[in-house]
């Protein structure tokens, strides 16, 4: 009964890391739709400063923002906080969409691991479970239901072996 226990045991395990596992490139996908959305937001509102650039200091974002920095109008200086901003978020989502052009373990390891935390936090709390059905998806499934099992199980035997050992040996006394 024990072992059929622990068979259980073991297959729920393997189903709930499947399941698991089965939503890791949903979460991939979601997380990067939201940093493309923002950073053509971003790109969006950056686009009237740029020209305001293109057309005043040769294109030279940067230029731009020095003079509003420099200018002894308080509205400027206050607007140059806003532009330098949008210019950091602009360039920051840049670099995160390059990330995301990895490959695929690259990808799964900086959404997971490293990503940009509120973006994913956002992405996770709009997130809705989903059993995709395709190759990407059945891969990490399985790869993460052996390998919950696997550790789990790993677990539970070193567990039961330090149980073992802790346990007081009965000598005979030789006579």
């Amino acid at each position: 009964m024990f072992k059929l226990c622990v068979d259980y045991l073991r297959l729920t395990l393997f189903c709930c890391g499947l399941l698991i596992g089965i939503q890791v490139p949903a979460v991939v996908d979601q997380y990067e739709k939201r940093i493309n959305a923002q950073l053509s937001e971003a790109q969006t509102i950056l686009s009237g400063f740029q020209q305001t650039a293109e057309r005043y200091f040769q294109g030279d974002i940067h230029a731009l923002l020095k003079h509003y920095e420099l200018s002894k109008d308080d509205v400027f200086r206050h607007d140059a906080q806003n532009i330098r901003y949008i210019t950091e978020r602009v360039t920051f989502l840049e670099a995160e969409q390059r990330m995301l052009l990895q490959s695929e373990i690259h990808r799964v390891f900086h959404v997971l691991v490293t990503p940009e935390r509120e973006t994913f936090n956002e992405t996770m709390k709009h997130y809705s479970h989903m059993i995709l059905i395709d190759l990407q998806a059945l891969v990490w499934g399985v790869l993460f239901g052996f390998l919950s099992a696997t550790l789990v199980e790993g677990i539970l035997h070193v567990l039961g072996y330090c149980v073992m050992c802790l346990k007081p040996h009965k000598h005979k006394d030789n006579l």
